[in-house]
């Protein structure tokens, strides 16, 4: 499985956004804010940068982005449902033209044979539409919790990229 360097990827996609004129905010929670931490890390990034929340227990996913307790109870915390509703509800309160929200799991525990340690749903709103993706971070032959996470943010980065050159 390639992933992009995590470097390139954010600093084009800020280059990007800045000479479209587009806003981005983040909602993470097993990246811990590395999203916002690698946005920031650029330079102009305040042009296009609008919030970047850590929501990381599933209270804080339910008060401040809308996700029902119900859901997280019928499809788990780390699931495609609760991944759209994380974007969803970061949408509606930033009004960011691209959101992207995570949650998943980086390990080294938590893993199980239905979800691995590597299952990472990532939700994404890029002006209007809406999905989510799985990358098979479960495959990677580094599994590490750095790696893990530092592999969905590129993977977020790029993702957004590929939309945006469309």
């Amino acid at each position: 499985m390639h992933i992009p360097d995590l470097d390139k990827s954010v600093t084009a996609l800020v280059e990007t956004l800045k000479q479209k004129k587009l806003t981005i905010a983040t909602a993470e929670s097993c990246t811990g804010g590395l999203l916002s931490e690698k946005i920031t890390s650029v330079s102009g990034a305040s042009e296009v940068f609008e919030l970047g929340i850590c929501t990381y227990s599933e209270r804080i996913k339910h008060e401040f982005l809308g996700v029902l307790m119900e859901e997280i109870e019928k499809y788990d915390v780390v699931s495609e449902q609760v991944a759209h509703s994380m974007v969803r509800g970061l949408k509606e309160r930033s009004g960011a033209d691209i959101c992207i929200s995570v949650t998943g799991i980086a390990g080294p525990n938590g893993g199980t044979p239905e979800k691995p340690v590597g299952t990472v749903y990532i939700g994404f709103n890029v002006c209007g539409e809406q999905f989510v993706e799985l990358p098979k971070l479960w495959e990677l032959e580094d599994r590490s919790r750095e790696n893990i996470r530092r592999s969905a943010a590129a993977f977020a980065f790029d993702t957004v990229l590929k939309r945006l050159e469309k």
